[in-house]
């Protein structure tokens, strides 16, 4: 059986996402299929020439493909819940159409959310353009060093300032001051993860997944963090470092954010605050 379900959503990004998946090539964990999911309306980036033979190497390497053209756009956590419709492992990948993963990324993700039983486990990706901008203030770490717990996170507590760890490239000095070893991750307390999360299918489909994409108007943004803050409060999350992620650094193709996902909720009654 399939293991982990790769859903990557990708917008007018042939290059970028031709980057992304031949990270997958080399990827010690074998077990996975991946699920392509493209929403450009004037091209069709997954048939350009750069992105279909990094898939014809996948394939050559055993990995199941799932390609589809989801039109109409309807924002990004309509799209999500789109590719986790199409999902049948009992893991789901969600990575970004402009992530560079190291080889042993996704093996340590599964191994950790089994060990932990928690809901997401994710990498947050490093932006190295930023290696010389070394911010100490932003820079604190709180590790699990038991085992993941549920909590409950909010905007406007202590624990939602941990954001900002995954500011520019703090988390690359963290674990390049620790000295932390591929080999051997640490799990550690977040806010969210974005980018590149291991879900708990399972899980993730018993908070409701994103099927409030029809709450939100289609320019939004955060619906990851929401996703987290329940699945955290439910059955715990955590962050990983060394993380092996790193952030292409290209122009977001989701300019208007303008209602957030997680702030759109009256999070005492779990009712809409506004609606489409």
């Amino acid at each position: 059986m399939t293991l982990v379900d790769v859903l990557i959503p990708t917008y007018n990004r042939p290059t970028a996402l031709a980057i992304t998946l031949t990270s997958l090539i080399a990827q010690t964990c074998r077990n996975f299929r991946i699920v392509l999911s493209d929403q450009t309306e004037a091209s069709n980036p997954i048939e350009m020439g750069e992105v279909q033979a990094v898939l014809r190497v996948l394939q050559a390497h055993g990995h199941t493909l799932s390609l589809h053209k989801h039109l109409p756009r309807r924002g990004i956590a309509e799209h999500r819940q789109f590719l986790l419709d199409q999902a049948t492992a009992p893991y789901v990948l969600y990575l970004d159409d402009d992530v560079i993963l190291e080889a042993t990324v996704i093996q340590q993700l599964l191994k950790t959310i089994q060990t932990e039983g928690c809901g997401f486990v994710g990498s947050a990706f490093h932006g190295l353009s930023r290696r010389a901008d070394v911010r100490p203030h932003e820079q604190a770490i709180e590790f699990w060093d038991g085992a993941v717990q549920p909590e409950v996170v909010k905007p406007d507590t202590p624990q939602w300032e941990r954001w900002r760890l995954h500011n520019a490239a703090n988390l690359y000095h963290v674990q390049q001051r620790l000295g932390l070893a591929v080999e051997k991750p640490r799990p550690y307390k977040v806010a969210w993860v974005a980018g590149c999360v291991l879900y708990d299918a399972a899980k993730l489909r018993s908070i409701g997944g994103f099927n409030f994409w029809r709450d939100l108007p289609p320019a939004h943004g955060g619906e990851d963090v929401r996703v987290q803050l329940l699945l955290m409060a439910r059955y715990g999350g955590c962050g990983l470092i060394p993380s092996g992620a790193y952030h292409q650094e290209l122009p977001t193709t989701i300019p208007d954010r303008t209602v957030a996902a997680d702030h759109a909720i009256d999070w005492s009654s779990g009712q809409p605050l506004c609606r489409r």
